[in-house]
């Protein structure tokens, strides 16, 4: 945002009190030199300040009348974490006393005068937002973090802030199941260290790309500046990444604006993205990604040879291997053809003696009939195709039937008739014969506000999906769509009450809108052994089985589909692109 667009009044006192801001603290810092955690402020300014935060330290660089000593305390960044320096006067000047070690942080900082601001009159429907209070609440935040690929903070010391006057950290939690569903923090500057501009701060707002209800990040935020309001601050200020264009405009409509403040960063590995700029030539989908970027970390070389189909070549000791995204030049074209026609892999299942469903290729009106008779329920798919193309599940009635075969025939001239099958769809990955992540996947719901249509509802589920993959998922809203809302006497034009939760999708494929939720370390152990079976049956590498189940916990399955090329940053936080670089330069294992 350019200042031009700011009316004069607000720029006037935007830089009037950043200048507020440049004044050194001589005050005498506590015991230890860092702020108090959850005591009241202190009778006097305090010096040399840090606020522990759990994913690294908040150096607050005003309160530094020495810069050589503030550049020592970010040098004392513990491993694994991310500290900021943040109300940097002189950025030049910090780096160039260590521009091998530091970088300006590429972030724009905004700030909310809480003098202007008003509550918003609407609540929130069918989720809450309070204090995190129990370690549920803050294995919830962990779980968030890491799908957002957040620093983490251990679930201990967020329990034990719970009641700091400092830190206050706050959840959104679904109403009906509660789960968490979105977290933010809020720094208290005068319990921090007296501030006399009485300010405070928000960090770590996050939602879980998976929710389904509207407005999640909006009222994380207000809960945020209602409460610093409520304790009389004067404004609320904030960071971001200058290209995260969907959050500035959710500030931005809360009536934040830029104020130039700027924040100090270590150049450290969690960091790198931010100061090597971006990698040269075409970018790549996040499944090639994950991977490329962990062989980077390891010193294996990365050829970018097609981004936009994923295709790069790694090399390492003289020896060169070919990747399209998880799909690898260890994967034999047999074996690539056997999991390519979902016919074919089932037959390879079924004379594993593992478990799949009655199965049948379309033909005439009659014997397709005959076959959706026999089983009541069937699904409709071509034997080819990826990403849910084509497919109809839950099919009862010829009619239906007849246009679900002519709609999968536009992407394959075979089309199979598959018998439906209840249960959970969990898929599970099995790298060089070994189950590395498993995840129950969901097909895309929208859950009513009494204000929003279904179209509304879907098209924020959608951008938030979309958002979160880096544009792989969303939910289209087509035929299959419509057959959906259909079958739940529904529109895309009616109005959901409050609460109520609609499923516009029968297939849980990530990129219609699917979500994915991890179940590895529960998996029972029969689905762990049929499914290193089923990769040996295929004489696959790596590969992604399809399953229906009646808990991921439980024994009991049928295998739907074998996928080669797998969609591993689907599975993060499990270490899916670690094993797979383990798999083709086993050389290369342990190398930090």
């Amino acid at each position: 945002m350019s200042y031009a667009r700011v009316k004069p009044h607000r720029l006037e006192r935007a830089a009037s009190a950043s200048l507020r801001h440049t004044r050194r603290y001589t005050g005498r810092p506590p015991a230890g030199g860092t702020a108090p955690g959850g005591t009241a402020a202190q009778a006097e300014l305090t010096a040399d300040v840090t606020v522990d935060c759990g994913w690294g330290r908040l150096i607050f660089a005003h309160t530094f009348d020495d810069l050589d000593r503030m550049i020592d305390t970010l040098r004392q960044e513990a491993p694994g974490t991310r500290d900021i320096v943040f109300y940097l006067q002189d950025p030049h000047v910090a780096l160039a006393r260590a521009p091998q070690e530091l970088f300006l942080d590429p972030s724009h900082t905004f700030r909310l005068w809480l003098s202007d601001y008003r509550p918003s009159r609407l609540r929130p429907k069918g989720y809450s937002v309070r204090r995190l209070r129990t370690r549920e609440d803050a294995e919830g935040v962990q779980r968030i973090y890491a799908r957002r690929r957040m620093v983490p903070v251990s679930a201990s010391f967020l329990v034990a802030q719970r009641n700091s006057r400092v830190l206050t950290h706050f959840v959104a939690c679904d109403d009906a199941t509660g789960e968490v569903i979105g977290s933010v923090t809020a720094v208290d500057h005068a319990h921090a260290f007296g501030d006399p501009e009485n300010g405070s701060s928000l960090w770590c707002l996050a939602v879980d790309p998976q929710a389904s209800f509207p407005g999640i990040g909006e009222t994380l935020v207000r809960t945020v500046a209602e409460h610093v309001q409520a304790r009389g601050r004067a404004f609320l200020d904030l960071s971001v990444l200058h290209d995260n264009e969907s959050a500035i405009a959710l500030y931005e409509k809360l009536n934040f604006r830029r104020i130039p403040a700027f924040a100090l960063k270590t150049k450290n590995p969690i960091n790198e993205r931010l100061f090597t700029g971006p990698q040269p030539g075409e970018r790549l989908n996040p499944y090639a990604t994950i991977i490329v970027n962990e062989a980077r970390r390891r010193g294996i070389g990365v050829d970018v040879l097609d981004a936009e189909a994923g295709y790069f070549c790694l090399t390492w000791g003289g020896r060169s291997v070919v990747c399209r995204e998880s799909l690898s030049e260890l994967t034999s074209a047999v074996a690539m053809s056997r999991c390519d026609d979902k016919a074919v892999t089932r037959r390879v299942l079924e004379r594993a003696s593992l478990k799949v469903p009655a199965q049948a290729v379309a033909a005439d009106s009659e014997e397709n009939a005959a076959f959706l008779a026999t089983h009541g329920r069937i699904v409709v798919k071509p034997a080819r195709g990826e990403q849910g193309r084509g497919i109809t599940v839950d099919v009862r009635d010829a009619g239906t039937m007849e246009s679900a075969v002519a709609a999968a025939r536009q992407h394959c001239d075979t089309v199979l008739l598959e018998q439906f099958c209840e249960g959970q769809d969990l898929r599970i990955i099995v790298i060089d014969k070994k189950v590395v992540a498993a995840a129950v996947r969901r097909p895309a719901e929208v859950t009513g506000d009494g204000s929003h249509s279904v179209r509304e509802l879907i098209e924020a589920q959608s951008r938030r999906r979309a958002a979160a993959t880096g544009g792989e998922s969303h939910i289209p809203m087509d035929a299959e769509t419509d057959r959906c809302l259909a079958a739940a006497g529904r529109t895309l034009d009616d109005v959901l009450p409050a609460g109520e939760v609609l499923p516009v999708r029968k297939t849980a494929n990530l990129h219609t809108g699917g979500t994915i939720h991890d179940v590895t370390d529960s998996l029972h152990p029969e689905l762990v052994e049929v499914s290193t079976v089923a990769a040996r049956a295929l004489d696959i590498p790596v590969v992604g089985f399809d399953l229906l189940v009646e808990a991921p916990d439980r024994p009991g399955y049928v295998f739907i589909e074998a996928n080669e090329r797998p969609g591993l940053a689907n599975h993060e936080p499990q270490p899916t692109a670690e094993r797979f670089v383990d798999l083709l330069f086993p050389q290369t294992r342990g190398v930090l």
